[in-house]
Order: C-alpha cells, then structure tokens, then sequence
C-alpha cells in the first residue's frame, strides 16, 4: 500500500512539476516532458500490476524479473522524480508571496534526474553484462611441479532469474570458459536468489562447461530458501535437496560440509566445501572441522566458503588451507573500479569484498558474481570470470 501511495503521488505531483514549469515557456517542450512521462509511467505500471497481481510461484523466473525490474525502475525513475518533486516545491515555497518557482532550483533538480536514470539505464542494459574475465595468479610455497600452472575458474553468485530472457548470453559465458581450457572449475554458491524454480533449465546450460578434472560447487546462503517469503521449513528442506540435484545436472559435485580428492600426476588436491546460511549480519557456517575430516597428506587445500568474512573468521592462522574462493557480496554491484582504484559500499560490510587478499602463506580471491540480486544493474561493477593460475613461489 506505502508502495501504491507513493506511485500515485508522484505521478501527480510529476504532472504538476512538469505545468508549471514547461507549459507558459513553450507548450512544445511541455508536451515532450509529458510524453516520456507518461511512456515510463506506462512501464511502471505494467510492471508493479504484474509484479503484485502475480498468481504463480513466488520464485517462477518470470516473478522474480518482475520484482527486479520494478525495483530498478523505482531507483532510476520514481526516486529522481521525488527529487524533483523536492526541488520544485521548495522553490515555490520560498517565491509563495512572489509567486511561481525558482527555475534554476528545478533545472537542477531535472539535471539529477536525467543523470540518475541514464547512470541506471546503461548499468542496467550494458553494465550488468559487461562480463569481465579477470586474471589472477596465486603464488604458493614448495608446490608440487604437477600442480604449477593449475589453471581455475573461479566463478560465483549466478542469480539465475537475472538471466530470463537472456539466456543467450549465459550460454555464452559457458562458451568463453570452455575457450579458457580450465583444469578446475569452481563455483562459490548463489545459483539462485529465492527458490530452486529459478533455476528453470538453466542445468542445460551450465552443464555445458567443461574443465578437465571436474566441476565442484557449494552452496550460498540463497540456496537454502532463506529469503523466500512462503517457505516452511519442510519447504526450506524440500528446497536444499532439488537445489543439490539441480546442481548436480549441471554439471557440479557439491561439496556439503565436505571434501573431495583430485589427483593430478603425483600431486593431489583437497577441495574443501563449507555451506553457508542466513542472512547477513547471522550467517551461519557449515562445519569445518567435519568437511577436514580424514584429509591424508595433500599437495595443495583449496576451500569453497560462500562468505569472504569466513577467512578471517575461521580460516587464517587456524588452518592450513591454501587457497579460499568466495563471492557473495558482488561488490554491492556499485562503485569504483580501475586498475588503480577500488571502491565499494560492500567495503563496510565485508572487508574483503573483491580480488586477492593474502595472509603470510594463506590467500583468498573474492568475485564479484556472475548475476544481478533484487536491482537489475550494475554500475561500474561489471560482472566476473575469474581464471586463477596456481604457481610456484
């Protein structure tokens, strides 16, 4: 209802802006500024009927683009029209005994509208699928001879409904993999964002990446139904289980709270996996002294950990792992990014949020993610394919 208020207010009041500030000047520019408004209300509409008035399940890919289209077009059309709104108004409040409003005061207000919507439209038509496939070599003491050269991919947070209508261009993110020739492929969790019917097919797809001593996944906190706003516990649990299955058809073996052995020449490889659920700030973290268990003498340990926060939580100085993936935060999909410069709001929240981070013999690469969570953008965080190389120090 607060979201129907706020809809209806600021068409009106939008309409209103856009008289007394258009019409006595030139009617043609009036009629512009009324069209565009009227073609972008048009799509909110459609989409916040759709959206609400949605009779399927909750996590259909269909309901879960439309939720995330409507909340992208509130951050790039309703939110700069408030702003407006704001301008506009406090303008004529300070000339009510004059009359009319400050020009400049609005013309300002529309130039952080403009900006605002432009910034979100190409983050959302370009920049979420500016895939960026990002180079990284890790350095390790004494590595076997056999393991110096390990070529990884490192891939994360998926969010496969952000790929409806766009599966094309999944498929050829599959394609550019299998271009790279990995020996590992690893994924770090959040195949989906709500529900296990996001995944919709996409098992196909994904199955077609290929590395050459196999593909290992664990599961992300999403993947255990915790923002599904219908689910009982016996669905939570139903969830988990054809989530393991959907994984498992795409191509993964998912490592649970456990770990697998991968031999390669005379060198042999623990990957390790540790599930992660609930929400943040009370993630709750698999058992790592289980997933360790029985591990013989290896060459090198990699883990799997979802939450980059884990590292230092449970990781660093208390373990002799190797080498830590995770994803998760997705950089907040907003910021700063150069080969000189990061910077993202992430930063306050997980420390750890993108690219390499080593402690004495102990690193970990973060992703960015692969997918878009709850807005349809990414602004000046582009999506991520990790290719690791393991080397000899």
């Amino acid at each position: 209802m607060g979201l129907l208020m706020l809809l209806v207010i600021t068409e009106i009041l939008t309409v209103l802006v856009c008289r007394d500030h258009f019409y006595s000047k030139s009617k043609t520019e009036y009629s512009v500024a009324i069209i565009i408004h009227v073609i972008l209300s048009m799509w909110i509409w459609f989409l916040y009927c759709g959206s609400t008035g949605y009779k399927s399940f909750f996590d259909s890919p269909q309901h879960i683009w439309l939720l995330m289209n409507l909340t992208g077009m509130i951050c790039a059309v309703v939110i700069p029209r408030v702003i407006v709104i704001i301008f506009h108004f406090s303008g004529r409040l300070i000339k009510i005994k004059k009359g009319g409003h400050i020009r400049w005061l609005t013309n300002t207000g529309m130039a952080i509208m403009v900006l605002i919507f432009s910034i979100i439209t190409i983050g959302t038509l370009k920049g979420r699928f500016n895939f960026k496939t990002e180079a990284v070599t890790i350095k390790i003491k004494g590595l076997n001879k056999d393991l110096d050269g390990l070529r990884i991919v490192h891939l994360s947070d998926l969010h496969l409904a952000g790929f409806y209508h766009h599966r094309k261009l999944l498929q050829n993110v599959m394609d550019e993999i299998n271009i790279c020739k990995p020996d590992l492929i690893l994924n770090t969790g959040d195949f989906v964002s709500y529900g296990w019917r996001e995944f919709a097919g996409n098992d196909t797809i994904l199955s077609k990446a290929k590395s050459r001593y196999g593909n290992y996944a664990v599961m992300g906190n999403h993947e255990f139904g915790t923002y599904h706003p219908d689910f009982t516990e016996a669905d939570r649990a139903n969830n988990v289980s054809i989530m393991n299955m959907l994984i498992r058809s795409s191509g993964y073996k998912v490592l649970n709270d456990e770990y697998s052995i991968v031999n390669i020449g005379n060198a042999k490889i623990a990957l390790i996996g540790i599930t992660t659920m609930g929400r943040y700030p009370d993630l709750v973290y698999g058992d790592l002294k289980k997933a360790t268990d029985g591990i013989d003498s290896v060459d090198l340990k990699i883990l799997l950990s979802h939450d980059p926060n884990y590292w230092e939580k449970e990781v660093t100085g208390k373990t002799d792992i190797d080498i830590t993936l995770a994803g998760h935060s997705h950089g907040m999909q907003m910021g700063i990014l150069t080969k000189k410069f990061k910077w993202s709001p992430s930063k306050y929240f997980y420390p750890h949020w993108n690219g390499l981070y080593s402690k004495a013999d102990q690193s970990q690469y973060v992703n960015r993610g692969l997918g878009v969570l709850s807005i349809p953008f990414r602004i000046w965080m582009p999506p991520e394919i990790t290719i690791i190389t393991v080397k000899a120090e």
